[in-house]
């Protein structure tokens, strides 16, 4: 195996490790690191949860004096400010590691390439962008946030192969198989927050929680601008109720509002546009909140809104081999829709089968 070869190798069983953190270090972004020492790992580690120590941290401890003059991997570059643990370059410096191999830097401007700077500068041997594609693809929620105060927005829908989400009945279960949504559970473990309009929770009473949780407690967001839904839906009644955000406007009466709040839901009155909450007012404010990646999951409303505003980052389309038709069906995507001259265009980046079902990933063209 040649050098580039066998750090791609060890790169791949970091980032294994750094996604056992997802969806759970928010505001951080998901991080993991190893320690090699000629061809085994003595030490390893991945960031657990904000305020908890790093990942590099982690594994420089189980490395132990084992890391002198050892290699350690790590998917981004690490930290060199002290925030609420001490800075990783340290930690690096007085472990004695010969060499530092990094995925991708930290987007953060502040940041960016300075903690390398410093280990270059106290002779430490740095390689970058070792597994740069998965590295940055598994922190592009946190780079979302972190440049521009928003979170990142992957939009999901499992639809027939004509574009149905619900039949004429409004009846979507199941359109896709048990394999597409034991995926789903997996995305809906790597967001911290689940979003979805009214008419969603109104027609199918989700409790839009990942199954098994492992951990994960993502806040449930439910659009609802006049105040449709009552306050015995699941959202609203079972354990995680206080993690339950309802984006409303002023157009919804406040016996409702007083009826969500005293479920213990939080109740966000946002500023509204043609009678729906303002998707980028919501985006800000969950935003502010340290929400890095936002699951959206309908419905055709919601998706079309999304789209419109240009605040969808991917798209993971699950497409059953089923037709359903009818004019009285329900689309993937709903409103008014586009000219087809202007009618938004994706690149599709990746298609796999999954089941009896087809997996399509896509991101929206500038």
């Amino acid at each position: 195996m040649n050098h580039h070869h066998r750090h791609e190798f060890w790169m791949a069983r970091a980032l294994a490790l750094a996604r056992q953190g997802e969806g759970l270090t928010r505001p951080n972004p998901p991080v993991g690191a190893i320690v090699v020492r000629g061809s085994r790992v003595v030490g390893r580690g991945y960031h657990h949860a904000a305020g908890r120590l790093h990942a590099e941290a982690l594994a420089l401890r189980s490395a132990g004096a084992q890391a002198r003059g050892a290699t350690l991997y790590v998917t981004l570059e690490p930290c060199c400010t002290t925030g609420r643990t001490s800075p990783c370059v340290q930690a690096i410096l007085r472990s004695g590691v010969r060499r530092v191999v990094v995925g991708t830097r930290d987007p953060n401007p502040r940041h960016c390439g300075r903690g390398l700077r410093l280990l270059r500068r106290k002779g430490i041997r740095v390689i970058e962008n070792v597994g740069a594609a998965e590295a940055l693809a598994l922190i592009a929620p946190f780079a979302r946030w972190i440049t521009s105060g928003r979170p990142f927005v992957t939009l999901k829908l499992g639809m027939a192969v004509d574009g149905k989400i619900a039949d004429g009945w409004r009846r979507s279960r199941w359109i896709t198989g048990p394999e597409a949504r034991r995926e789903v559970q997996g995305l809906r473990r790597s967001a911290d927050a689940i979003l979805v309009g009214a008419g969603t929770v109104l027609a199918d009473d989700p409790a839009l929680l990942p199954r098994p949780a492992k951990g994960r407690r993502p806040f449930r967001v439910i659009l609802d601008a006049r105040g449709r839904i009552p306050s015995d839906v699941r959202v609203l009644t079972d354990a995680e109720r206080g993690r339950t955000i309802v984006a409303t406007t002023r157009l919804c009466p406040s016996l409702r509002i007083r009826e969500w709040k005293k479920r213990g839901a939080q109740v966000w009155i946002l500023p509204g546009t043609r009678g729906r909450v303002s998707l980028p007012a919501l985006m800000k404010s969950l935003g502010k909140i340290g929400i890095l990646h936002v699951l959206c999951e309908g419905g055709g409303e919601v998706a079309e809104a999304l789209i419109r505003a240009r605040l969808v980052n991917t798209f993971v389309f699950y497409l059953a081999p089923c037709i359903v038709g009818g004019h009285n069906s329900v689309s993937a995507v709903g409103g008014r829709g586009w000219p087809l001259p202007t009618a938004p265009k994706l690149r599709f980046t990746g298609c796999r089968h999954l089941g009896k079902d087809i997996v399509i990933t896509a991101i929206p063209m500038p």
